[in-house]
């Protein structure tokens, strides 16, 4: 039997960990142990994804919490480190981009280990992104590159690895596939919001280049404060480096914006999937407007996901102006992108177990 020991710590990671879990659950070749490393930590940014999706709960949990880069990476380099040599699996499994995925894969490279690297060969060419560090560093010491489409299988190839990658396709599709029927059987968060289906733009911000830049994130809450003038509904989970940057920079948002706490998996899947529009400037949620055909405008310069944008369905806005935001927006309104099937068949998370078995 060979031992994998998955490594979480974020939102985003939670998400794909679901699937790719339980289909290690169902091989009989397979052990997994799950560990937590604290990087998103309160009930409603990691707990409720955990008990939503039917995530195991993890036997190791590092309670990091949050930090600098450094410091948060260190801590968990070192719980990591102290945590493989104990329990000396034969792989380590990563997701994505966070501190998290980068600590995992350095504590085990050092440790030679092999790692595989679920959501491998995203690109958005722009170094300044902690993110962007992190995912390619983790694809250079990783020996399985699981990719979700065919722009990261070539962004590998072109960075000469070549060897280990098997394109799987999108786990968050999935996810979404697995739990679409709960979502609308158990959810009752439109009417909690006093909202009606297609009657809001639903908008999430989180990323430092928005949060840490008074000038973009000014534009931001200007441009929400002028849909709403504009007549339009809007909906604003607040993520807490969000409430947090809000508050440092005496920021105020108009009073008819609803604003609510970071919401599970099924509250903001039905969001969504009912929004008329969707803002962002998370790699997620712009996938997650596509599998539920929602228009999505990127308050970013680049995108990971630039299959979307050029099908449409993804509209890419450098938050510089409040003007240049909600003019995106409304052209956005009732846009519908070309048909396109880049993710898979959704079943992804089959194949990652079925190739961790088979390898040697």
């Amino acid at each position: 039997m060979k031992n994998i020991l998955t490594i979480v710590g974020a939102r985003p990671q939670f998400v794909k960990a679901a699937v790719v879990s339980a289909a290690i659950q169902q091989n009989e070749a397979l052990n997994e142990t799950l560990v937590h490393t604290g990087q998103h930590y309160d009930a409603q940014m990691s707990d409720v994804f955990f008990d939503e999706l039917g995530i195991p709960t993890p036997k190791i949990s590092l309670n990091v919490g949050s930090g600098s880069h450094g410091h948060q990476t260190a801590a968990m380099l070192a719980g990591l480190e102290k945590t493989m040599m104990e329990r000396t699996p034969d792989w380590i499994l990563v997701y994505g981009d966070t501190n998290s995925t980068l600590a995992g894969a350095l504590a085990a490279a050092k440790l030679h280990i092999p790692i595989a690297h679920v959501e491998a060969g995203l690109r958005s060419y722009n170094r300044s992104m902690p993110e962007e560090v992190n995912r390619i560093l983790t694809d250079h010491v990783s020996s399985l590159l699981f990719t979700p489409n065919d722009a990261s299988t070539r962004n590998l190839h072109q960075e000469g690895i070549s060897k280990g990658v098997h394109q799987v396709g999108d786990v968050m599709y999935d996810t979404i596939l697995r739990f679409r029927s709960a979502v609308r059987s158990s959810t009752g968060i439109l009417e909690k919001l006093n909202v009606a289906s297609a009657d809001f733009v639903l908008v999430t911000i989180h990323r430092a280049e928005n949060t840490d830049n008074k000038n973009n994130l000014s534009a931001i809450i200007d441009a929400l404060g002028e849909l709403v003038s504009e007549g339009l509904k809007v909906i604003f989970p607040l993520h807490p480096r969000t409430l947090a940057a809000l508050a440092s920079f005496d920021l105020s948002l108009s009073p008819n914006i609803s604003t609510c706490k970071p919401l599970g998996y099924f509250e903001m899947m039905s969001l969504e999937s009912e929004a008329k529009v969707i803002i962002t400037d998370s790699g997620g949620v712009q996938k997650e407007a596509f599998f539920h055909k929602v228009p999505c405008v990127t308050l970013r310069e680049e995108t990971e996901w630039g299959e979307l944008v050029e099908s449409n369905w993804n509209c890419l806005c450098p938050p510089r102006t409040s003007r240049h935001i909600v003019s995106s927006v409304l052209d956005s309104i009732g846009r519908t992108g070309d048909e396109i099937s880049p993710y898979g068949d959704g079943n992804s998370s089959d194949k990652i177990a079925n190739i961790l078995m088979a390898e040697n």
